[in-house]
C-alpha cells in the first residue's frame, strides 16, 4: 500500500527543492555576463508558452508580484531581448514578445549546457530520467491547476 504521509510529498518537495538549487547554480555558471536565472525563466516561458503574453500573466505563471516581473521584464529589454509593446486589445497594458537575440540567447544557454548534461550522461541513466519524466509533468500540472483552490495559511 503507497505511503500517504505528509513526509513522503515533503521529501519529494524537499528533493524537488534541492535539485532545483542545484539546477539553476548550473545554469547561471553557463549564463552570459548580465542575463541571471530569473531572465533565463522569462525566454524560456516565452519560448515554451508564446510570446506577446501580459507581464501580470507572466507573474502569476511565476506567482511573483508584477512589481517583480516588470523589472526582471525591463532588464530583458535592456539588453534587447524582449520587446514590450502596446497592447491592441487595450491600449492600457502592455505585451511581452521575446526577440530574435532573447531566442538565440535562450537556445545557445541550452546548448552551452552539453558538457554538464554529458556528464549527466555518464554517471546517471537517462533511461530513469525518461521513466520519472511524466510523473514529475503530472505533478507540475496538478500544482499548476491546484495553486488557487487553497490560499497558503
Amino acid at each position: 500500500m503507497p505511503d500517504k504521509t505528509p513526509a513522503t510529498y515533503f521529501d519529494v518537495f524537499n528533493e524537488i527543492g534541492i535539485i532545483e538549487q542545484l539546477s539553476r547554480t548550473l545554469l547561471e555558471a553557463r549564463l552570459p555576463d548580465g542575463l541571471i536565472g530569473p531572465h533565463f525563466s522569462v525566454l524560456n516561458h516565452l519560448v515554451r508558452l508564446g510570446d506577446g503574453r501580459a507581464p501580470i500573466d507572466i507573474a502569476r505563471a511565476f506567482q511573483v508580484p508584477k512589481t517583480s516581473m516588470t523589472h526582471t521584464i525591463k532588464g530583458l529589454e535592456a539588453q534587447g531581448m524582449v520587446e514590450v509593446r502596446p497592447n491592441p486589445e487595450d491600449g492600457r497594458s502592455k505585451l511581452v514578445w521575446i526577440t530574435h537575440k532573447g531566442r538565440a540567447t535562450r537556445n545557445q544557454a541550452i546548448a552551452d549546457l552539453a558538457p554538464d548534461f554529458d556528464r549527466l550522461a555518464a554517471g546517471f541513466d537517462v533511461q530513469r530520467l525518461q521513466e520519472v519524466l511524466p510523473v514529475l509533468r503530472d505533478l507540475r500540472m496538478f500544482l499548476d491547476a491546484d495553486r488557487n483552490s487553497s490560499p497558503p495559511a
